[in-house]
């Protein structure tokens, strides 16, 4: 599995959201922190895109903005300063006529656990311009969540979750081959990656440091200093992430009992996951599950 899949897989433990926002008139709104990713896509008009440190970007129709961290941005109708705009939310007054922008958003909101180390390492804020014209299809998944997010259907979750990954892997691979992805994580290293592939494939298997070291080829020694520099992380950490990660998935996504997800994470009974799992996530896997939405109901703050 290539590293921007990983990525999101990663994030599924959170669930996808979607909305249209739309600006009238001298508009503008801030997005706080948060821990997950989002995107915004223009569908019309023109919007700045801004953050606290750096020169606020034009944003024109058909250009996506990422957040692949959850850093603080504003959109607004000018160049302003991202503290002076009012945070956006549900009560904000409509606007009439017709709007000066109109938005697509989309984002994986999490509330307990931690970001993929590509997402983390990745600048607060990309810009993407995708040339619509060899890529129809991502303008084919820009209208299919445009449909999904405006019209409440049975199965929303499931048809918004594929969408959203639809339009970040296309996103993120676009930036991924550009200019502009000078010094993001990539694992180039082949055992390495071939290592990582094992784990993925395998969390429940009772990995051990000298085991995946004479899978790579490599003493103990050189196998954990290639790693950490590869990936930025111990190997044994990174296992125990992957796991726990994996282990996240299941409870959002399975009804299985939660002795089956443990040994799917790789953990000999239900009591070791739970207590790995509360210092991972600060909940016990039960409350992880039966958690209400993350996301928030008001309009979304990618």
């Amino acid at each position: 599995m290539d590293l921007i899949s990983r990525a999101i897989e990663s994030v599924r433990a959170g669930r996808a959201n979607g909305r249209r926002l739309t600006g009238f008139g001298p508009w503008g709104m801030r997005f706080p922190a948060f821990v997950g990713i989002g995107f915004h896509i223009v569908l019309s008009g023109e919007a700045w895109l801004l953050a606290e440190d750096a020169r606020p970007v034009l944003l024109r129709p058909g250009d996506i903005a990422v957040a692949p961290n959850g850093a603080a941005h504003g959109l607004a109708r000018s160049p302003a300063r991202l503290h002076d705009l009012p945070t956006f939310t549900r009560t904000d007054p409509p606007g009439n006529g017709q709007p000066e922008a109109e938005l697509l958003c989309g984002a994986y909101r999490l509330e307990h656990g931690t970001l993929h180390p590509f997402l983390r390492d990745m600048p607060d804020l990309v810009v993407i311009s995708p040339e619509h014209a060899d890529d129809p299809d991502l303008a084919s998944v820009t209208r299919l969540l445009e449909d999904d997010v405006a019209h409440a259907h049975d199965g929303n979750w499931v048809t918004r979750s594929a969408l959203v990954d639809l339009v970040l892997v296309r996103a993120l691979r676009q930036w991924q081959e550009g200019p502009d992805s000078n010094g993001a994580v990539r694992v180039t290293d082949p055992a390495i990656t071939a290592v990582l592939d094992d784990i993925h494939e395998r969390p429940e298997h009772p990995w051990t440091v000298q085991e995946l070291a004479q899978a790579s080829g490599m003493s103990r020694t050189q196998f954990n200093r290639r790693f950490a520099a590869e990936v930025g992380r111990p190997p044994m950490s990174y296992v125990t992430q992957w796991r726990l990660a994996h282990g996240a998935r299941l409870l959002r996504q399975t009804s299985w009992p939660l002795s089956a997800i443990a040994r799917q994470a790789g953990y000999s009974n239900e009591f070791a996951f739970a207590s790995a799992f509360r210092r991972e996530y600060g909940l016990a896997p039960g409350r992880f599950r039966d958690h209400p939405d993350p996301l928030p109901r008001q309009p979304l703050r990618p």
